[in-house]
């Protein structure tokens, strides 16, 4: 099979990789909102005093670490990017504590 050759110039190929982008960064920004929601249900269960969980934080970092090697992602971006992420969820959590 003959390889397809394509005949768009790079600033094309690059105006159609970040479009791809743009598409996949959506699709995150839907997830956060749901993780949110979620977050914001775990108010409901647990006291204030237990919103930093260390431990939970190390175990969760740990799993998506473990998780992303098998997809082929570099350990210091997905560490990056939960740890920046549950810090910023504590913020909320304590921003809507009741």
């Amino acid at each position: 099979m003959k390889k397809k050759i394509s005949k768009l110039s790079p600033e094309k190929r690059l105006e159609k990789i970040r479009l791809n982008i743009d598409k996949i960064d959506l699709k995150i920004l839907q997830l956060l909102s749901k993780r949110r929601k979620q977050v914001l249900n775990v108010i409901k269960y647990k006291p204030k005093s237990k919103i930093v969980d260390q431990a939970r934080i190390s175990k969760m970092i740990k799993e998506r670490v473990k998780i992303g090697k098998k997809l082929k992602l570099e350990k210091f971006i997905i560490t990056k990017i939960w740890l920046t992420m549950i810090s910023s969820f504590i913020e909320l959590e304590k921003k809507k504590y009741k």
